[in-house]
């Protein structure tokens, strides 16, 4: 892999590429915002539950502006990377990073986070524990492959990101969005099957994994298309695209910094903790005009809102011109897929500022009786649709009753399985079900499920 054959315009599951008046990268960013994938996120808490009076950041709005930065990022490093010897003697890629890299990391950034159920980690949880309470039983496990079943004990909505972006589900054309094969592998976070990844304890790219058993087709044709870095055949591993660092880094600044200014906002951090923290990572900017920012503090002292959200976008600028420069300063690590690192952790001058915020969120955020509370309802409901779909679509048909085929009969077309299909197969259409819940949703189907509220007609 180089700076030459990394990227494709060709698309997942096309043959040939259409001409049109917008880009091939153009139309993926368009494609993913219009679908219907992309708007349920509006119904998906990122952290905090919604408030009806306070707007607080869903999983669309965090996409939103993880695009933002994101295409941010794809101009910076594409301006730079066209000086080099090797890009500016190759037309196509000359002009595939002076012009279109900002909007293929901007169209991943938007589908990162497509494959995240209902209730976001506690959905994930929820539908891994099901099957490791199930490890005892030798007749149930003994269905799955190894791989199957480590798909199913540790669900991974990343991987379920790739699976909703190119899978063809029933009466959909094949291809799933048919995005190219740039915009896809940059969401590959973690390019590798299953059975390989390590946990927070592995190495970054192995820390989580990348498609389930059921789409490796269509990431062995994305690795192909692109020319990833195979690390190992058995199991399945490849190194990280360089667009990846990128739709990362977008994803780690927002969520860590905007995650502050919504704990403000819902006054569990105060204005002066926010503030300080904000500062010091704005003071790290060698570019910023700090007399201009102080005296523009001074004029928003009596909107803190407003003088919260400045100071946001001020940090958030420093941030991605910092995530930049790394990539620059590391671009041939990068390339050959030896970069361990994250950009935002490889930024030394702010790691103590970043870590500080960690801390906070950690303490005082994630750990909120608000975020607590939704996280363990979301558990409960997730586990209980999860039992009750999962067991009846088990079954053999001709055994089960009338409450198992009831269930199955509430299974959207799309979703519906053959009954040939083998046991993962069956249990994927039923977590394609699930993963596209958004809360609001899973929350009325439990209750009416199990009898706590009566369906409106």
């Amino acid at each position: 892999m180089n700076w030459l054959n990394c990227f494709s315009n060709e698309r997942f599951g096309v043959q040939e590429v259409s001409r049109s008046a917008r880009s091939q990268y153009e139309r993926d960013y368009d494609r993913i915002i219009f679908s219907s994938a992309f708007r349920r996120l509006q119904n998906k808490t990122q952290v905090f539950p919604l408030p009806e009076h306070i707007f607080v950041h869903n999983r669309l709005t965090h996409s939103l502006e993880v695009a933002s930065v994101g295409r941010s990022l794809g101009n910076i490093i594409g301006k730079e990377l066209v000086k080099l010897p090797s890009i500016k003697k190759d037309d196509a890629a000359r002009k595939f990073y002076r012009n279109q890299l900002k909007n293929v990391i901007a169209a991943a950034c938007l589908a990162h986070d497509l494959g995240n159920p209902a209730f976001g980690h506690s959905g994930e949880e929820a539908i891994s524990k099901y099957f490791i309470d199930k490890q005892g039983d030798t007749s149930f496990v003994n269905q799955f492959t190894k791989e199957e079943w480590k798909d199913l004990v540790t669900f991974e909505g990343n991987a379920n990101a790739l699976r909703i972006a190119t899978k063809q589900f029933k009466g959909r054309l094949p291809g799933g969005f048919r995005l190219t094969y740039s915009t896809l592998c940059a969401i590959l976070k973690y390019p590798c099957e299953s059975v390989a990844s390590k946990g927070k304890s592995g190495p970054k790219h192995l820390s989580k994994f990348g498609f389930f058993q059921d789409d490796l087709d269509a990431f062995s044709s994305i690795t192909s298309k692109v020319n990833m870095i195979q690390e190992s055949v058995a199991p399945i591993v490849y190194k990280r695209h360089p667009f990846v660092y990128l739709v990362e880094a977008a994803d780690d600044l927002c969520y860590t910094i905007i995650d502050f200014e919504d704990a403000h906002r819902l006054e569990i951090l105060t204005t002066e903790e926010v503030e300080t923290l904000f500062m010091g990572l704005i003071k790290l900017n060698k570019d910023e005009d700090l007399k201009h920012v102080k005296k523009v503090r001074s004029q928003l002292r009596e909107d803190p809102n407003e003088l919260i959200a400045y100071l946001r976008a001020k940090t958030i600028n420093y941030l991605t011109i910092a995530a930049a420069e790394t990539f620059i300063n590391n671009k041939n690590v990068i390339i050959k897929g030896q970069f361990a690192s994250s950009l935002i952790n490889a930024i030394p001058k702010a790691q103590p500022i970043l870590k500080e915020i960690e801390r906070i969120s950690t303490e005082k955020i994630y750990n909120h009786s608000s975020v607590v509370k939704i996280e363990l309802a979301g558990f409960k409901i997730m586990s209980g649709l999860i039992q009750d779909f999962v067991e009846a679509a088990l079954i053999p048909k001709d055994d089960r009753k009338t409450r198992h085929k009831k269930i199955l009969k509430l299974l959207p077309k799309q979703y519906n399985f053959d009954e040939k299909q083998k046991p993962y197969q069956k249990v994927m259409c039923i977590l394609d079900y699930m993963s596209g819940m958004t809360d609001v949703y899973a929350l009325e189907l439990y209750r009416n499920i199990r009898g706590i509220e009566m369906p409106s007609i």
